[in-house]
């Protein structure tokens, strides 16, 4: 084990011209390894074959990978943390069947021991124990990064961040993960990465060598570089307000804290309002929400133009779909197309349903832009009959087997208001023959059918 890859450069070399031997015997096997081999491949070979017969490494092996048939482990760098020395030094631990060995060391017999060749002192250091990340498990999220923006840091702080971002990143979906690398820059998971090598005692005593210039820093030394990299490893939450908010708002929305702690306090005390004032609240908050955030989301920015400045996608309204389905309203479809039935059912058709583009409804009819709330398919089926009657009218015929495809092209706009050509060839239009039969269908009107048909029934 190298101290780091320039060091394991060093050894590997010397090795190289005290033994004698070639790339095939002594291997530098690191995540930089050098001679264009691969590591992964190197890797292999250390664990299965008779060469190469000495790997130098930093950490690559230090944790989580077997190599059975190793039976020296030579200590050539410091740690402080006991844990990863256990890992380290669990490497030579493993056992194998007496013909495995063999197979990589034919003069072997039986590998019942292992040898540790400890050339830093590591086992006469006194080894910090590890402990859980998650440290302050009754603080919540927002207070953590309010105390990172101002500046207040501790070990435990840092820690608990790491663990509290590794929960978010493993739970959140491929979108969720989008919106926040692209406000972080980077991803969680380097951000979490940065956090918790700043907290690793081996990390610390490198910094304080570095800054002091010494083999063995003080505890003065040891103290000012473990504030840097603190400092350095909260950075991009500290100086990314959008980004901690951001990061809050997600954890609210698949997290329930229970707090046991605080003393509960009365926020309102009145009469039960009726379902009808419940109703009334929920639209005009839903109406004061979309008039705050007009010039922020997208599909309101296209929603709110007269007329469209350009044509809604199935992205937009997704997005904001998420927007009110976070915290504190949680509204969704269903929520809010109930709450219009019960303020006035005659203007109310059929329900939200599970499709997402009947927001586009709620959002037109809350907007005034019609005057009924139906079913976004519904408005599209009653489009699409509407167009197909003019076609009729202006003398242009369709087949069955035409009309059958406009149906399909009909409720593929009415669950994703648009379509490309390339989308034919997808289900359901691949089980009739894909792209290739509707061209041979509509010949070159295709693409401007397509274009018509979303600017007419999907607009």
């Amino acid at each position: 084990f190298a101290k780091d890859d320039s060091h394991a450069e060093d050894i590997v070399r010397i090795v190289r011209e005290e033994f004698a031997k070639g790339n095939d015997v002594i291997a530098k096997i690191t995540y930089k390894s050098s001679d264009g081999a691969k590591p992964l491949d190197l890797l292999k070979s250390f664990r299965t074959s008779y060469n190469p017969r000495i790997a130098v490494t930093v950490d690559m092996i230090a944790t989580g990978t077997d190599v059975k048939p190793l039976e020296l482990v030579v200590f050539m760098r410091m740690v402080r943390s006991r844990n990863f020395f256990e890992q380290m030094k669990g490497r030579g631990v493993r056992t194998i069947a007496d013909d495995d060995l063999k197979v990589v060391t034919p003069d072997a017999t039986h590998k019942d021991r292992f040898v540790l060749v400890d050339a830093v002192g590591v086992t006469e250091t006194k080894l910090i124990e590890s402990t859980p990340l998650e440290r302050k498990r009754g603080v919540q999220l927002a207070t953590l990064l309010h105390q990172v923006s101002l500046g207040h840091l501790s070990e435990d702080l840092v820690s608990t961040l790491a663990s509290r971002l590794a929960r978010i990143d493993a739970r959140i979906g491929p979108e969720q993960r989008e919106r926040l690398e692209a406000t972080a820059g980077q991803t969680l998971a380097a951000i979490g990465h940065g956090l918790v090598d700043a907290i690793d005692p081996d990390h610390q005593l490198v910094e304080a060598r570095m800054d002091s210039g010494t083999a063995d820093p003080g505890d003065e030394a040891l103290a000012e570089a473990r504030a840097k990299l603190f400092a350095r490893a909260v950075e991009p939450l500290a100086a990314n307000p959008a980004l901690r908010e951001q990061l809050v708002d997600v954890q609210r929305s698949f997290e329930q804290v229970i707090d046991e702690i605080s003393v509960d306090t009365v926020t309102r005390a009145e009469f039960a309002v009726d379902a009808t004032a419940r109703a009334r609240e929920t639209v005009e908050s839903f109406k004061a929400f979309l008039d705050e955030h007009r010039d922020e989301i997208t599909a309101l920015q296209v929603l709110y133009s007269r007329p469209y400045a350009k044509r809604l996608t199935y992205r937009d309204v997704k997005e904001l779909a998420e927007a009110i389905g976070r915290p504190p309203h949680r509204w969704t479809p269903e929520r809010l197309w109930d709450a219009y039935a019960t303020l006035d059912a005659s203007k109310v058709r059929g329900s939200a349903g599970t499709v997402l583009t009947n927001i586009v409804s709620l959002v037109r009819f809350t907007l005034g832009a019609d005057a009924e709330l139906a079913p976004f398919p519904d408005q599209v089926a009653e489009r699409f009959d509407a167009w197909l009657l003019q076609q009729k009218d202006a003398g242009r015929t369709f087949t069955d087997e035409q009309v059958t495809w406009l149906r399909l092209i009909r409720d593929h706009l009415a669950a994703s208001l648009s379509i490309e050509p390339q989308e034919l060839l997808d289900p359901p239009f691949s089980q009739r023959g894909g792209l290739g039969r509707a061209r041979a269908l509509f010949g070159r009107d295709l693409e401007g059918l397509l274009s018509e048909l979303t600017e007419v029934v999907a607009a």
